[in-house]
């Protein structure tokens, strides 16, 4: 494979969340290194988080396992057990099934950067720990769901 020029990396802003939840998603990008380069098996994205942005609704995966390393600037980490200071070098990982709902938030004055590299399974499920949803993907389709599995039509 030949050296990936990352500035070709197709640039994602904002989230398939619906709404309210998308709203949320401000001050977040990523670059997709592993659409770039044509992976099918696993994804590859540097996710920059602007002052005050969230990398996610808190969250965990069925299917998919996760691994996450801070490139540039400070992000805290929370999971179900509190709170981590990440810094450059740091990295952290959730196996898939295990029920830890995680995101990273940048409570800094300047722009954040981490790596994430995700497995992507043919079918996924994630819940979200905090909120009544779920999302629900199979052949690239995601649709939402609250989590008693009832079609997701807004907060309750």
């Amino acid at each position: 494979m030949p050296k990936l020029d990352i500035s070709k990396a197709p640039l994602k802003t904002g989230s398939v969340y619906p709404e309210p939840y998308a709203g949320d998603m401000k001050g977040r990008s990523s670059l997709r290194l592993g659409d770039l380069a044509g992976l099918t098996q696993y994804g590859v994205n540097i996710v920059v988080l602007e002052p005050g942005a969230v990398s996610s609704l808190r969250h965990w995966h069925q299917n998919e396992d996760e691994f996450a390393m801070v490139l540039d600037g400070d992000l805290v980490l929370i999971e179900n057990d509190g709170e981590t200071i990440m810094s450059p070098g740091d990295c952290a990982a959730w196996k898939a099934g295990v029920a830890n709902g995680h995101r990273f938030v940048n409570m800094s004055d300047r722009p954040a950067r981490f790596l994430v590299v995700g497995s992507k399974a043919p079918s996924e499920v994630a819940t979200y720990s905090d909120i009544d949803m779920m999302i629900h993907i199979d052949g690239g389709k995601a649709r939402f769901t609250y989590k008693d599995g009832t079609p997701w039509d807004g907060p309750r």
